[in-house]
């Protein structure tokens, strides 16, 4: 344990972690595994829901392994590639054959997902505490550092009982999700010139369940006030769960003049209306509500690290702009918060811990800010419904262009050794202002 180095005090923790979401239990893994004494405060408790594709990519897959979780068990959903439906055409794109990733996807709900990375972490050693409502940082009034959390325990119903508690760390990793209390009360706020996204989604029982495909549906119309409709910036998809059930819906970007004018959840029925009667995406078959979720992208709240706290996955706005992935982009800067905070750690003097924080940020914006930025220029060309319409009606037809297309939009190159595809896009990368 490394707690003796900055004189915490009995019940205190090294690193107390908020959120245990994979950005959450992933920094704590890793920040166990380092030896550190991490306490996770999250305000569920498992299995708990929350709103997601549940596709993961060869990227998130890759962090998995990287963890050693067990993904070959029954529950995993392993996927071959990508399905596209859109501009009259049904392709299917294989994850490509790299070094970096590994060659598939998986698909599992987040009911399962986050119980079983907080059951990997406390594994490692992670103290979890549920039902734990963090409301404040505790802020030293001297240094101006946030030094804790202020915590409210709930019961089994979400309501605070017993009094209010206050745990104590030299550092607090804010992993609480898009609203990000913490990040806020420190004057963090979101960044209005970074585009935000809404994920709506919900279940059916049906046949298609056990799909081995990712299903991307790239057509999605709203109504506009010329009598027409515009084609909507983003995608809707179809996931296999493997339980019996599709994880159904879509997600739509705010780059679109449409954004906060359709009626979203209207829209995913609308849609799911027109598949065929065979898959069962019925009302009769719903299984649950439909729900939704905003998408931050972008890093669309920075700094990442600010006096004691560091923020990792959507509360720092890691949700790729292409895609709408953030599972993959959180455990990625997960293992870099923790790798950080280790380092800090072990070092003598406050001014050299200090140091070696303050390099979060450049380290996050050095291995996605390039990249960001090009998703987000992205974003604003498809949010004009005639270059999403000739994007779909004119690319979809060039198989050349979608195995470019789907590697850039899942992120997908070998830095080392890659074809020209990869060439490109890690060239497009560099040469592009970080986020």
């Amino acid at each position: 344990m490394l707690g003796n180095l900055m004189t915490a005090q009995a019940g205190d923790a090294d690193v107390i972690v908020v959120g245990a979401g994979p950005a959450g239990t992933t920094t704590a893994y890793y920040l166990a595994r380092a030896g550190l004494d991490v306490l996770l405060l999250e305000k569920a408790s498992f299995p708990r829901d929350k709103i997601c594709g549940d596709g993961l990519t060869p990227r998130a897959v890759r962090q998995l392994v990287r963890m050693g979780v067990d993904t070959s068990g029954p529950g995993w959903i392993r996927n071959r590639g990508l399905r596209i439906i859109g501009g009259g055409m049904r392709l299917h794109l294989p994850w490509p054959d790299l070094v970096s990733y590994p060659d598939h996807g998986l698909v599992r709900t987040r009911m399962d997902f986050d119980h079983i990375l907080a059951r990997h972490a406390t594994a490692a050693g992670v103290r979890l505490h549920e039902r734990s409502n963090v409301t404040a940082p505790v802020v030293d009034e001297s240094s101006g550092r946030v030094v804790g959390v202020r915590v409210k325990p709930l019961n089994e119903r979400g309501r605070a009982t017993g009094e209010q508690l206050t745990y104590r760390a030299p550092l607090v990793v804010a992993a609480d999700g898009t609203s990000s209390r913490l990040a806020t009360s420190l004057g963090i706020h979101k960044r209005d010139d970074r585009p935000m996204g809404v994920a709506v989604r919900t279940y059916f029982k049906s046949p298609r369940h056990d799909d081995d495909w990712m299903e991307s549906w790239l057509e999605l119309w709203a109504a506009n006030n010329r009598g027409g409709r515009d084609l909507l910036p983003g995608y809707g998809w179809i996931f296999g769960a493997g339980n019996g059930t599709s994880n159904v819906g879509l997600g739509i970007t705010n780059t679109s003049k449409a954004f906060g004018q359709v009626d979203y959840k209207d829209l995913l029925r609308r849609w799911v209306a027109q598949t065929p009667t065979e898959w069962g995406f019925t009302e009769e078959n719903q299984v649950g509500d439909v729900r939704s979720a905003a998408l931050p992208m972008g890093f669309n709240r920075q700094p990442h690290y600010s006096r004691g706290l560091l923020l990792v996955g959507d509360s720092g706005g890691m949700v790729n702009p292409f895609n709408g992935e953030g599972i993959d982009y959180a455990m990625e800067a997960a293992s870099l918060a923790a790798t950080v905070i280790a380092d800090a750690l072990s070092r003598d003097t406050a001014l050299a811990r200090e140091r070696v924080l303050q390099g979060y940020p450049d380290a996050l914006k050095n291995e996605h800010g390039g990249y960001f930025t090009l998703g987000r220029v992205f974003l604003r060309l498809i949010g004009d419904p005639r270059i999403m319409k000739i994007a779909t009606n004119h690319g979809l037809p060039r198989p050349w262009l979608m195995k470019f297309t789907l590697k850039l939009l899942a992120n997908l190159t070998d830095h080392r050794d890659g074809d020209v595809y990869d060439r490109v896009i890690n060239a497009m990368t560099r040469l592009a202002p970080a986020a």
